[in-house]
């Protein structure tokens, strides 16, 4: 027969199944403390990393903006540098542009009266600079200036060290006011005339059918290269 089951037996009985729900609640407070705590650990870890990365970051960043500023800094100066070069190549071809266009003009000056002469024309006198004229709104520079003692006929010429087609169209659009700048000669048959050391293909051509004369380079002279069935328009 089997043992009968006793209060004291149910009680005891309670007190194990107490017992070991109060180990394992102790257990599930041991471990629910450790994973606090690791969490914590964690979380204090994640802040310090990020912590971290961001002054990485404040550093990246001081570190971009003073490359930006030095890189900005030597754009500057090279920049700078650049134009101070640019505008003194600039100065110095201009003073060569204008050494040459004065040596240019003195050649055709000096050949001009032999030159017209020679094709039958009875001027005498070169003015020894050029002239510039300004009246009415309108302007006008002569740059070689050749006349006769009867005070019938002169002949203004435009001087280039290189004669384009665009120059000799500015000057025939100011010929028809020559006489308005310049009163003094209203008595005077005007010609034109253009000389160049350097003339683009065609212009020389072109110049002549404009009734102009053409003065150009020939070895070291100068020389009218109008043939003579040529005719001077007269203004």
């Amino acid at each position: 027969m089997s043992t009968p089951i006793t209060i004291e037996d149910i009680y005891k009985l309670f007190e194990r199944s107490q017992q070991e729900n109060d180990r394992r609640a102790a257990e599930a407070d041991r471990r629910a403390a450790e994973a606090k705590a690791e969490a914590d650990r964690r979380a204090v870890e994640a802040d310090r990393r990020f912590q971290d990365l961001e002054l990485v970051l404040a550093q990246s960043r001081q570190e971009a903006e003073a490359f930006r500023q030095e890189t900005e800094r030597i754009e500057a100066e090279t920049r700078a540098r650049a134009q101070a070069s640019i505008d003194e190549i600039q100065k110095m071809v201009g003073r060569l542009t204008d050494c040459w266009g004065l040596f240019v003009e003195s050649l055709v000056r000096a050949a001009a009266l032999d030159l017209f002469q020679e094709r039958g024309l009875s001027v005498h006198e070169v003015f020894p600079r050029g002239m510039r004229g300004s009246r009415e709104g309108l302007e006008m520079q002569v740059d070689v200036f050749v006349v006769d003692d009867d005070r019938t006929e002169a002949i203004a010429i435009e001087v280039k060290s290189h004669l384009t087609q665009e120059y000799v169209d500015d000057f025939l659009s100011k010929l028809p006011n020559f006489k308005t700048l310049f009163p003094a000669y209203r008595g005077y048959t005007i010609y034109g005339g253009v000389a160049g050391i350097d003339i683009d293909q065609g212009v020389d051509r072109y110049a002549y059918k404009q009734g102009l004369f053409v003065l150009r380079q020939s070895g070291n002279l100068v020389e009218i290269a109008n043939d003579d069935r040529f005719r001077p328009k007269a203004w």
